[in-house]
C-alpha cells in the first residue's frame, strides 16, 4: 500500500522547510541489537496495521492470523528488550543510555499499538459484513493513516528526522477528526444509533485513535531524543499548534533551516 520510504512531497500536510529537519545523527550504541530490536518492532507494527486493513476490506482470515502473529511478535520483542536493557545500559555513554531509554519507551508504545490493532482486527472479522459501507470507508482511512504514521515513525527513528516526527503528530490530529466524525454520525440523535453495529464501529474507531496516540507519543520521544528538548515544553503559547512551535524553536536555535 505504501512504498518503503514515505514520500514527503505532495502530501496534505507539509512542513515548509528547505531541507529535512535531521537534527543529529544516531548514536552508535554499545548494544546496537537493542536499537535493531526497536526498528524490527516498528516494522512488525506496520505489518499488523496493513494486515488489519486487508482484513477489514476483504474479510481475510489469513490477514487476521497475520495480525495475531504480529501481536505475539511484538510481545516477544518487548520481553527481549526488557531482559537486555538493564545490563546494556550500564556499559554505555550517557548519550547512548538516552538512546536505549528511548528504545524502551518506543517499544512499550509499539507493544500497546499491537494490542489495539489486534482488538480492531478481531472485531472487524466478526462484524465486517454487518457494517455500513460509509463506516467501513472511514475506518479504513483511519487504519491507513495509522499504517503511514508507523512507516514515518520507523524512518524518523532511523534517521533522527524531526520533520517526519512532526508529520506523525499532524496525522494523529486527522485520526482524531475522523473518530469524532464517527462519534457524531452514530450519536447525534436517537435515530442515528444502530444498536450493536454502532457500538462495534465506535469501539473499532477508538482502538485506532488510541493506537494513534501511542505513535504520537513515539514521535514526541523522537523529537526529544534528536534535539534534547520536548515538544510539550513549547505548548505555553496557545496561538500556534505545538508542532509549529517546535519548528520555530529549531529555526531560532539554528538547528533547522526554514
Amino acid at each position: 500500500m505504501y512504498s518503503q520510504r514515505p514520500h514527503l512531497a505532495g502530501q496534505k500536510y507539509m512542513v515548509l522547510m528547505n531541507s529535512p529537519a535531521v537534527v543529529s545523527p544516531p548514536e552508535s550504541p554499545g548494544r546496537p541489537d537493542l536499537v535493531e530490536l526497536t526498528m524490527d518492532a516498528c516494522k512488525v507494527a506496520k505489518r499488523a496495521a496493513s494486515s488489519a486493513i486487508d482484513g477489514l476490506i476483504n474479510g481475510s482470515l489469513t490477514a487476521l492470523q497475520s495480525v495475531r502473529d504480529c501481536e505475539e511478535k511484538l510481545d516477544d520483542l518487548d520481553r527481549e528488550l526488557d531482559q537486555q536493557l538493564a545490563s546494556a545500559i550500564t556499559r554505555v555513554t550517557p548519550a547512548q543510555a538516552r538512546e536505549l531509554l528511548a528504545c524502551m519507551k518506543l517499544m512499550l508504545d509499539l507493544e500497546r499499538v499491537g494490542d489495539l490493532i489486534a482488538s480492531f482486527a478481531e472485531r472487524a472479522s466478526i462484524v465486517k459484513h454487518r457494517l455500513d459501507m460509509d463506516d467501513v470507508a472511514l475506518l479504513t482511512k483511519m487504519a491507513c493513516l495509522l499504517e503511514n504514521m508507523l512507516d514515518q515513525m520507523m524512518w524518523s527513528f532511523k534517521e533522527r528526522n524531526v520533520e517526519l516526527a512532526i508529520r506523525v503528530l499532524r496525522s494523529d490530529l486527522e485520526i482524531d477528526r475522523m473518530r469524532n466524525l464517527l462519534v457524531v454520525r452514530h450519536t447525534e440523535d436517537s435515530s442515528a444509533f444502530r444498536g450493536q453495529e454502532s457500538l462495534h464501529v465506535l469501539s473499532m474507531a477508538n482502538a485506532i485513535e488510541r493506537a494513534g496516540d501511542h505513535v504520537k507519543n513515539m514521535a514526541e520521544e523522537l523529537c526529544h531524543l534528536a534535539t534534547g528538548h520536548t515538544v510539550r515544553h513549547l505548548m505555553r503559547d496557545k496561538d500556534k499548534p505545538f508542532e509549529q512551535l517546535f519548528l520555530d524553536w529549531l529555526a531560532k536555535h539554528g538547528q533547522s533551516k526554514r
